[in-house]
């Protein structure tokens, strides 16, 4: 920000802070959903290390954009894996929430 003319970060760079902190309060939640959850360990340790996995691989990406200021916006010079990549971002981050919530619902009415 300092050697920018306009004195502000890349977008990517605040995109990523900006993740990283809605990120945080969603694993937070997660973490209650979980202690919550009428599944055994292994299942609600596995849906949300999902979902904290791809939260992570987001940011990264993010992160990696903001630094090598090489685009503004990643869906400009799509390939098939930017499709695949999403793709599997939108299902492990809904279906890991998903199956945490499932055995909080599960609990609740148990």
């Amino acid at each position: 920000m300092v050697s920018a003319e306009d004195h502000r970060a890349h977008p990517y760079v605040d995109i990523a802070h900006r993740a990283a902190l809605l990120y945080s309060f969603a694993t937070l939640l997660i973490a209650v959903f979980v202690e919550l959850s009428a599944w055994p360990a292994w299942v609600n340790l596995t849906a949300a290390m999902v979902a904290v996995f791809f939260f992570l691989a987001a940011t990264v990406s993010y992160i990696t954009h903001g630094l090598l200021r090489d685009t503004t916006n990643q869906f400009e010079r799509r390939t098939r894996g930017t499709a695949v990549s999403m793709t599997m971002l939108i299902v492990g981050e809904i279906g890991g929430f998903g199956v945490v919530f499932a055995g909080f619902i599960a609990g609740q009415l148990g």
